[in-house]
């Protein structure tokens, strides 16, 4: 382990697309951290990481070479297809190492609950890579509910939408249970972590769950429905097979309501290749696609006034991972909150399949 005040050495399990596009380049913004050993054994993303990373990073080809330098790690992170998260994440749990897991966690409630007691058992941090409750549009709308913008919330609508007409394949859209693949799984469960952190537990779930496109294994057009234990509904939306895109937000309250179109723009300029810098803005939305709040009838500008985005803050998540790791400080995202979702994904995929409202 390090010394006083040196920053954690951080073992990163995968250097695809969560690996090279979110968590290297946030561990490496992040102070505190500092990205050490990279697992994979594929030359050219060995390659890539060096690159982008510099030459004194070092790599293992398999988890197994990785937990025989445990001790010289403060932190893993697994940023593996989601079969391998349970098994990666008990080996690291079991070499007494904090770990960080990309959603989803576990394919089922109960394993994401195991994982959670083993941590609490050994001592050491489990926490859930759950980056969309920084995502600007999120941001902005728990402000607006902490000053009570909207009133009461009777319905909150989200989406996330896109066009992809022809599946790109890949373990993401295998039909094989195992991969744990699909939207429910892998859009759901940022719409539904985010629907629970603003609007607490669920008491049920409807869910329709299709495959649409041609050649697609998995489900590729989902719809959650959720009754929140305070009456609020939340519709949820995951789909690959938009060719007109919803808003991202669509809030309904008493007093007011807020509807906001467009993503966060943090994943597109990760993957352009810009990073987070100390002092540098980051996260900035364009006036031009700022959300709306109030009331009205137009079929233009959805009534209201423009309001300014949030900025959106992935580089926060690593930065409350460093201070829980150095100061103790609470974990961003606990295992058992990714539970509670998976809950609700699990009641989703029996609700689709039978066709019935299911009671949590």
């Amino acid at each position: 382990m390090t010394g006083t005040g040196a920053p954690s050495r951080v073992g990163l399990v995968g250097y695809g697309l969560a690996g090279s596009v979110f968590h290297a380049p946030l561990i490496a913004a992040t102070e505190g951290l500092t990205l050490d050993t990279v697992v994979t054994s594929n030359p050219e993303r060995q390659a890539q990481a060096r690159a982008e990373h510099g030459d004194d990073l070092r790599f293992v080809a398999s988890p197994d070479e990785l937990w025989q330098h445990a001790d010289e790690l403060d932190l893993i992170v697994i940023a593996s297809p989601n079969k391998t998260h349970v098994p990666l994440a008990k080996a690291a749990i079991a070499a007494g190492l904090p770990v960080v897991v990309d959603k989803p966690v576990a394919g089922t409630a109960a394993e994401a609950r195991e994982l959670a007691e083993l941590a609490d058992k050994q001592g050491v941090l489990l926490s859930v890579f759950q980056n969309r409750r920084w995502d600007n549009d999120f941001l902005t709308l728990q402000k607006l509910l902490a000053d009570g913008e909207l009133g009461d919330v009777w319905r909150f609508e989200s989406r996330f939408e896109r066009w992809r007409p022809q599946p790109k394949g890949g373990w993401r859209e295998s039909g094989n249970p195992e991969e744990i693949g699909g939207l429910l799984y892998d859009l759901g469960s940022h719409v539904v972590d985010q629907a629970l952190v603003l609007f607490g537990p669920a008491v049920s779930v409807y869910a329709e769950s299709d495959v649409r496109r041609p050649g697609a294994e998995a489900d590729d057009d989902t719809f959650i429905a959720i009754t929140h234990a305070n009456g609020v509904r939340s519709h949820l939306y995951a789909s690959a097979t938009t060719a007109q895109l919803g808003p991202r937000f669509r809030v309904l309250g008493s007093q007011a309501g807020y509807v906001k179109y467009g993503l966060d723009p943090q994943e597109a300029a990760l993957r352009d290749g810009k990073r987070p810098t100390a002092g540098q803005p980051w996260g900035v939305e364009d006036e031009s696609l700022w959300g709306r709040v109030g009331s009205g009838e137009s079929p233009l500008t959805g009534g209201g006034r423009p309001l300014a985005t949030v900025d959106g803050d992935y580089p926060a998540y690593y930065a409350a991972i460093a201070a829980a790791l150095r100061d103790g400080t609470p974990n961003p995202v606990p295992a058992t909150q990714a539970a509670d979702a998976l809950d609700v994904l699990e009641a989703a995929r029996v609700s689709a399949r039978d066709a019935v409202t299911v009671k949590l």
